[in-house]
Formats: C-alpha cells, structure tokens, sequence
C-alpha cells in the first residue's frame, strides 16, 4: 500500500485517503438525508400534485356531466313546455268553437224569436184587418141586400145573421175555389133576407 500512497502523492489527480473518506461520510449523510427527508417531501408533492390533477380531472368530468344532466332536464322541461303551450292552443281552439258555437245558437233562438214574434203580429194584424174587413163587408152585404130585397134591414138582429150567413157562404165560395179539382165557384151570392 505504501506504493499506492507514494504514488498518490506524486499524482496530482487522485484526493488524498482521507479526504476521499470524508468525502464519502459526507455523501452517506447527505444521501441518508435525502431519502430520509427530501425524497418523501418530493412524494408527497408529487402526490399531492398528481391528486391534484386527478381531482381536477375527476371535477371537471363530473361538473361535465352535471352540466349533460341540466342541458337534459332543460330539454325536458323545454319540450314539456311545448306540449303544455300545444294543450293551452288547442283548449283554447276548442273554447273559442264552443264560445262560437254557443253564439250561433244564441243568435238562432233570438232569430227564431224574432220570427214567431213578427208571425205573431201578422197573425194579429190579419185578424184585425180581417175583422175590419168583415164589418165593412157586413155593412156593404146588408146595404146591397135591402136594396136587392127591397126592405129595410136595419133591425141589428136581422142584419147581424145576414152578415153571418154571406160571410159564411163567402168562406164557402173560397173554400170551393182551393179544391182538388182546381175549378173557381163562379156561382154568385143573392142574400136571403129573414123573413
């Protein structure tokens, strides 16, 4: 060993012994210390960095799908909107016919009302014409007849039959005019008086 120690003396590249063992506690120290200390330190940074990203990750794919869920329930809730307005249009389709329908049926009754009534007054009206007419036949037949009889029919009794009886005949003559056979009576009237 001396050679080796002569000759590290004379080279100028190799460390003497002892710095060399020095050096080594040193390094043995400082590697214990890193494994013991830093490189943990470095784990759990690295964990906790790599927790970090995988969280993010997990977050990010969860806040994704909570955002899938919501767009679906507003699709939903957006499609069922639209079938409520469908069912709103068509309610209210089918209360305006009905509205519609139960203004015509209105508007008939008032029409049929106004037709009866109108009738009702034709009726009355005919009937006072009628009647109106019956008197001044009444007194044209009573005239006509005194003149043909050649008496006087002023008696009211006397008159009043007479008028009856003309009237009578002359609904008679009408009567035969509107029969089935489709001929007009021509027969003429010659009153009777009472004797």
């Amino acid at each position: 060993m001396l050679t080796w120690a002569a000759e590290a003396e004379h080279n100028p590249l190799l460390p003497p012994l002892g710095e060399i063992i020095i050096g080594l506690i040193a390094f043995a120290v400082v590697l214990f210390v890193v494994f013991k200390f830093v490189a943990p330190a470095f784990e759990k940074a690295f964990v906790a960095r790599r927790d970090a990203i995988e969280g993010g990750i997990e977050r990010a794919e969860a806040m994704q799908a909570e955002a899938k869920a919501a767009l679906e329930q507003y699709r939903a809730q957006l499609a069922e909107a639209r079938t409520e307005a469908a069912q709103i249009r068509d309610a209210a389709r089918a209360e305006g016919q009905q509205i519609l329908e139960e203004l015509r049926a209105q508007a008939q009754e008032e029409s049929a009302r106004i037709v009866a009534r109108g009738e009702e007054q034709l009726t009355a009206q005919r009937q006072q014409v009628v009647n109106q007419l019956r008197g001044e036949i009444g007194a044209l037949a009573v005239d006509l007849a005194g003149r043909v009889v050649g008496e006087s029919l002023a008696d009211d009794a006397r008159r009043s039959g007479t008028v009856d009886r003309f009237l009578d005949e002359l609904d008679g003559m009408s009567a035969g005019t509107a029969s089935a056979d489709g001929r007009g009576g021509n027969s003429a009237y010659v009153p009777q008086g009472d004797r």
